[in-house]
């Protein structure tokens, strides 16, 4: 299974050009395999819709309810044990709280993260891939 950062997930359900062809289609692929979203990326969308930051084609209950129903999408629970991670973050991690807890997902997981954050794909304590990169596995 690899896990999903916020954006990547928003991009691939609405097909947006910045996750590219070959991401989209690599997203695709990746079905068989799994493709976890968090719920704390629920919780993100919301608050960005909520702060008029995404703009969604419906509401935001049938945008979360088709997204998660995406092939391959496999919901992962936010547990105690990855909200204790997620202040333990080994080495250098910026303090915006959804990456934290995403990151300690996917470490938590032992999966691949998949994001076009730069800062998230320099940190050397999370195997972090960007799209382009899934496209070429």
């Amino acid at each position: 299974m690899i896990l999903l950062d916020t954006h990547i997930w928003v991009w691939w359900v609405q097909g947006d050009p910045l996750l590219g062809e070959g991401g989209l289609a690599a997203l695709d692929r990746q079905a068989s395999e799994g493709i976890g979203v968090s719920v704390f990326s629920c919780w993100e969308v919301a608050m960005l819709h909520a702060r008029g930051r995404l703009t969604l084609p419906c509401s935001l209950d049938e945008w979360i309810k088709a997204a998660l129903v995406y092939p391959g999408v496999e919901l992962v629970n936010l547990t105690a044990q990855i909200a204790i991670e997620s202040c333990r973050l080994p080495g250098e991690f910026h303090r915006d709280p959804a990456d934290r807890i995403l990151v300690a997902t996917a470490r938590g997981l032992s999966c691949r993260f998949v994001t076009a954050d730069e800062k998230i794909l320099a940190y050397p304590h999370v195997r972090a891939l960007h799209p382009e990169g899934l496209a070429l596995a």
